[in-house]
């Protein structure tokens, strides 16, 4: 790793990160219920790794440091459901139908019992760190 790919991946999240904290502020505020902001940065994060993807595998000319701004660190930063989309796309796209499906399954609902798991480990210490409080 050297630094100007660090540089760059870092920068990527910086950018990536704010604008999915600005489009939640603006999104959420139309329909509080729906969690629009999240739906449109993860539509925006998968059509911005589809158009990166697409640029490195037709040779246009992304420089490395452009992909790891773009890629990992941008649309990381935007959305991590970005990476899981092209994926799952690139698994039907190799005629992997069957694991596509599979990676749809396992991610939504690993990420879901994560959710789940990280709330109920919240649940779970905070009473204890209350009494050693």
């Amino acid at each position: 790793m050297n630094l100007i790919a660090l540089l760059a991946v870092g920068a990527g999240g910086l950018a990536g990160s704010v604008l999915r904290w600005v489009i939640g502020l603006r999104m959420n505020a139309i329909l509080p219920s729906l969690p629009l902001g999240t739906l449109a940065a993860n539509l925006i994060g998968g059509y911005i790794i589809g158009l990166a993807a697409g640029a490195v595998t037709a040779d246009l000319g992304l420089s490395q440091n452009m992909r790891l701004f773009l890629i990992p660190g941008f649309c990381g930063g935007l959305t991590t459901f970005s990476t899981f989309s092209l994926e799952t796309v690139t698994s039907f796209m190799n005629g992997r139908v069957a694991w596509g499906f599979a990676e749809i399954f396992i991610h939504v609902s690993g990420s879901l019992l994560a959710t789940v798991l990280g709330l109920f480990t919240v649940r779970l210490l905070v009473p204890v760190l209350q009494k050693t409080i």
